[in-house]
């Protein structure tokens, strides 16, 4: 693919077969005539190329990092080493901090859990990444991301293990940032949630992770999913600092038009630590808890010890002075099938535009075009990515988008059957998976039993994805050496009594002993 200079005219032949390709029929003498109008436009192309293309500024020294070593990679939770300091001083001036394998950092080569990408080298940070440094944080690496099961040859893409118990998997997809922060190498780190992979890694692996209010924090300079579903989330071991690393993050971003008009009343997080529960009112959804298995679309149903400790944490909850009530959200269900009949065709739109997408008034991170992408390497693709491309290419073709587009307008009605709850309650709060982690399958797996991997645990997660509220996991209790993890819910914008909540749960007891 070229990247500079115009696009080359194709000739006669190759615009009758575009034709077809939309079911036209065109003679010779009009494909020559479309071929004639199309000089203009290619001219014009031609012409942009030439213009300078304004990118996000590169604040801070650094230099390309390396492969982690062995013994500072146990559990396969790093991708790439690195060391940037940022500002002097600042409120995160006593953080490390890992960035999901996701996120652009100039000079810094990426992979994002793909032999697709693995070697692209970004020209700019992510917006994310500029503000943690202007905090004063410093980036020692990025962590490992994974859509299905890796290898097992202890190259770039082995599966990632959870370092509280190896034979089981941390949760995905921002695995190694779950991982890290457990393993003690980072303070904070930065994950991508949109149907869960924030908040399902910090439930399996025991962590906070935080899946903000949707354009609260930019996307911008990441490898994006579906835009209108996708939130980059802060984690960490406890719930200030996260709170810590939000203030850093939050906010209008110019280059993110999923930023503009998202203004919080105050991004004051972290004083909200400390303030307890005293007259909240908390709305246990009763949907969230005794679920049966959800065969048909390869979810497993609720295990008993995490349905106790989960009421266990609202029990100590109702005991440090909250109102505590029960209540039915009967479309939490129909939430999960709103999701995957948005995720496929959504998905696959930024596939064919290499994760840019198209329409969007923002920043288009042009150099992940500068390689023909997936096109050229297509059976390099992860099971989960075929199957997504498959399933939306064949619902294009039939169905021309009615089911993306109805899951699109159906969402309206999940939002307010949320919204309707919270206008009576603070928060909302249920298992953040309602069981705990599984094992990595070992040896050689079938496509289906690796996207089955990576998207068995989405049953209470996904939900809010679609929805755009704010949800963080909190460890409530552990058995077997496996976390649980209860999931607050919080109001558009609400994050502080998110947090508030949350950090009442962890301070309620040390879940390692409940």
């Amino acid at each position: 693919m070229s990247t500079s200079g115009q696009p080359d005219l194709p000739d006669v032949i190759e615009i009758q077969q575009l034709a077809e390709h939309f079911g036209m029929s065109l003679s010779d003498e009009d494909a020559a005539s479309y071929r004639e109008m199309m000089r203009g436009s290619f001219l014009s192309c031609g012409r942009v190329m030439e213009l300078d293309e304004p990118k996000p500024e590169v604040k801070y020294r650094r230099e390309p990092g390396r492969r982690p070593k062995p013994e500072e990679n146990e559990f396969n939770q790093w991708y790439w080493k690195t060391h940037i300091k940022g500002a002097l001083g600042g409120p995160l001036a006593d953080m490390r901090i890992g960035l999901k394998d996701t996120f652009c950092v100039a000079g810094v080569p990426m992979a994002s859990g793909s032999r697709i990408v693995e070697g692209f080298v970004p020209d700019v940070d992510a917006t994310v990444v500029t503000r943690l440094l202007d905090a004063g944080a410093t980036i020692i690496g990025k962590t490992t991301t994974a859509s299905g099961v890796g290898t097992s040859d202890g190259g770039a893409f082995d599966t990632c293990r959870n370092p509280r118990r190896p034979t089981h998997a941390p949760g995905g997809s921002s695995t190694g940032s779950a991982a890290a922060l457990v393993a003690g190498d980072i303070e904070g780190a930065m994950g991508a949630d949109q149907g869960g992979s924030v908040r399902i890694p910090a439930c399996w692996s025991g962590c906070i992770g935080l899946k903000p209010t949707w354009g609260l924090v930019p996307y911008t300079g990441i490898i994006s999913n579906e835009i209108t579903m996708t939130h980059p989330g802060p984690m960490a071991n406890n719930v200030r600092d996260v709170a810590r690393m939000l203030e850093a993050i939050a906010g209008p971003d110019s280059l993110d038009p999923r930023t503009r008009g998202v203004v919080p009343e105050s991004t004051d997080y972290t004083a909200v630590i400390g303030k307890g529960v005293k007259e909240l009112r908390i709305a246990v959804v009763k949907e969230g808890f005794e679920q049966q298995p959800w065969a048909d679309i390869g979810l497993l149903g609720s295990e008993q010890v995490v349905d106790v400790k989960v009421r266990a944490a609202a029990d100590r909850l109702a005991a440090s002075g909250a109102t505590v009530h029960e209540v039915s959200i009967p479309m939490h269900i129909d939430g999960v099938h709103i999701f995957n009949a948005m995720y496929n065709e959504g998905n696959a739109l930024m596939y064919r535009h290499s994760n840019i997408g198209s329409n969007y008034l923002g920043f288009y991170n042009t150099k992940l075009l500068e390689g023909e992408g997936w096109r050229s390497r297509p059976d390099d693709l992860s099971a989960s990515a075929k199957m997504m491309l498959l399933t939306a290419e064949y619902l294009d073709r039939h169905y021309r988008g009615i089911y993306y587009g109805t899951g699109q307008n159906v969402r309206r009605s999940l939002v307010a059957a949320y919204d309707e709850v919270l206008s009576d309650y603070d928060v909302l709060l249920m298992p953040t998976i309602p069981f705990r982690a599984t094992k990595v399958p070992e040896g050689p797996v079938l496509p289906h039993e690796s996207v089955g991997y990576a998207m068995q645990m989405i049953n209470n997660t996904c939900q809010f994805g679609v929805s755009g509220h704010p949800a963080i996991s909190v460890p409530c209790g552990i058995e077997e050496d496996l976390p649980v993890g209860a999931q607050i819910i919080g109001k558009h914008l609400d994050e502080k009594m998110v947090l508030r909540v949350a950090d009442t749960i962890e301070a309620s007891g040390n879940w390692l002993d409940l």
